[in-house]
């Protein structure tokens, strides 16, 4: 498995990913055009890659395991893991077949490395109750709750 940097053309590949993440527990409760369409999710990927968007996606081969992507949402317009305006907010999922083989904590960690190199202070994610094994996963890589939306927590990780 090797990381590369997400690019403009990995567009579909993150829709698939944010779709993965939404429907992170198996169920489909969400379908692709219901997550592209949907105002408040397209915050995340509308117009990607802009001045400040950045991500890794982890391949074996050619083949795409799983994405990590983040953006900084203005208050007018948060996300769900909203913090701050200079605080990006992270969107990731792994495959589901490559689930436990280290491809998120991979990502992560190359995330974080990215995003101080570009200057971040922080990044923030959301995470859904009951969603234990992304939980586990982001606290092992230093991130706190911070805040509470519906169903979820917002984690911020200082970097």
């Amino acid at each position: 498995m090797r990381l590369r940097e997400a690019t403009g053309d990995d567009l579909e590949l993150l829709h698939d990913m944010l779709l993965e993440a939404f429907n992170w527990d198996g169920t489909t409760r969400f379908t692709r055009s219901e997550v592209i369409g949907d105002p408040h999710t397209a915050r995340y990927l509308g117009g990607w890659r802009r001045p400040g968007d950045f991500g890794l996606v982890a391949v074996d081969g050619g083949t795409p395991l799983g994405a990590i992507w983040a953006r900084a949402l203005p208050a007018a317009a948060p996300g769900y893991g909203y913090v701050a305006d200079d605080v990006p907010e992270i969107g990731m999922a792994v495959v589901r077949a490559h689930h436990g083989r280290g491809v998120g904590s991979a990502l992560l960690a190359g995330c974080l490395e990215q995003a101080r190199a570009l200057g971040w202070r922080a990044v923030s994610l959301s995470v859904e109750d009951g969603n234990a094994a992304a939980r586990a996963l982001y606290l092992r890589h230093g991130f706190t709750v911070v805040g509470r939306n519906g169903g979820s927590d917002t984690m911020l990780r200082d970097l």
